[in-house]
């Protein structure tokens, strides 16, 4: 065998070692300490790490691909994040804070013919959980399923059945993974109305979520929301896990901020009544209200972030952050709290933004991608105390 027979016997091998996850050689001279904060930029091609204490970031670029930094594992210790080729197919990856030790999770070959490709995963904070949404393409058009693995990776296991579920998010004590099931609804006249019976069958057919809920085992499930027209969407979990929050939306782009118990048979509760524009929710570490990135609410149209009193009607009583600085002009998106809930991190006009809650003071971290910053859990105890 000459020298050229050779390398193209090796070609592929060159190949699969060029898109295997793993970080660039670095140097860290200090292990991370305080809080962190996990982002990525407008490139999408590395992952950063920002040391609120230290005040010092680390790059990790974890192989070829799109990054996407979904969260961290319940001590901090590890990431959980994303890589998308250019042929849109997305792996989902988990691995240490210096990059190394990267593991994919997601195994589909025993799972019915694909191609597979997962989104918004979540890591419960309780359980060795890791749930997502597995999408394929299909002869009716596309199937989408929550499914989780436990957290060292597997073979998923399907939660929903129906075909087209979404957003995942675990419950604070793990115990519950709330999500929303898309069912088909025969259209009325108008966005409000019903169809006659009569008419169900020529009618056109719209798609439209409702709330739902199930246990960590999969031995539960319930349905939350029973709105006869109209989706439910961004659904988040108050702190003590006793709520959850939602937005109502009879049309695209048209919301509502609703919440509701999470225990069967709840009534939802109705926080405003004029239609805006929500690109984000979060709620307040204490649990009192709702932080969301919003336009036309009370007749401003730039995104701003407002907070929204769980009682009363938010269209006349949320009132907006930083009210007397530069920020609150600021196009506003993805806030997200830090685990002790002293920081409010989020996307400033293309800009993150870290403000100390106290005295307002803000940290400016550069331009910014199109997906939401994630800060390291409570459990995190600093980079030296990961095993």
């Amino acid at each position: 065998m000459n020298k050229h027979d050779t390398f193209f016997v090796l070609l592929p091998h060159i190949f699969l070692l060029l898109l295997m996850p793993t970080a660039h050689a670095q140097d860290f001279p200090l292990p991370l300490s305080g809080d962190l904060l996990a982002y990525t930029d407008q490139t999408n091609d590395a992952i950063y790490l920002y040391d609120f204490q230290t005040d010092t970031t680390r790059p990790l670029q974890m192989g070829m691909g799109l990054h996407h930094v979904w969260d961290f594992s319940p001590d901090g210790c590890r990431l959980l994040y994303t890589l998308t080729d250019n042929t849109r197919t997305t792996r989902l990856y988990s691995a240490a804070l210096d990059g190394t030790d990267a593991r994919e999770l997601i195994d589909t070959t025993e799972l019915p013919l694909g191609p597979w490709n997962l989104w918004e995963p979540d890591w419960n904070p309780t359980q060795p959980l890791i749930a997502f949404t597995l999408t394929r393409p299909t002869e009716q058009g596309r199937e989408t399923r929550v499914a989780y693995v436990p957290a060292t990776g597997g073979t998923p296991t399907f939660y929903s059945v129906a075909g087209d579920e979404h957003a995942p998010r675990w419950s604070p004590d793990g115990a519950w993974l709330a999500y929303l099931s898309y069912e088909p609804r025969p259209a009325g006249a108008t966005l409000f109305a019903t169809v006659e019976p009569a008419a169900e069958e020529t009618a056109p057919t719209l798609r439209e979520a409702d709330l739902w809920m199930v246990s960590a085992d999969a031995n539960t499930k319930e349905r939350l929301t029973r709105f006869s027209v109209g989706s439910v969407g961004q659904p988040r979990w108050s702190p003590d896990g006793s709520l959850l929050s939602f937005v109502y939306a009879p049309s695209a782009n048209d919301h509502q901020f609703w919440m509701i118990a999470a225990a069967p048979d709840a009534i939802p509760t109705q926080l405003s009544y004029e239609w805006n524009y929500t690109l984000d929710l979060a709620w307040q570490p204490d649990g009192t209200a709702l932080t969301a990135a919003t336009r036309y609410l009370q007749g401003t149209e730039d995104a701003q972030l407002w907070r929204v009193p769980l009682a009363g009607n938010a269209d006349v009583d949320a009132t907006r952050f930083f009210e007397a600085t530069a920020l609150a002009q600021t196009s506003a998106d993805f806030p997200r709290y830090s685990a002790d809930g002293e920081r409010l991190a989020f996307r400033a006009s293309y800009e993150l933004v870290i403000v100390d809650l106290e005295t307002n003071a803000a940290t400016r971290l550069g331009t910014y991608g199109n997906t939401p910053p994630v800060w390291s859990p409570a459990g995190f105890a600093g980079e030296e105390a990961c095993a």
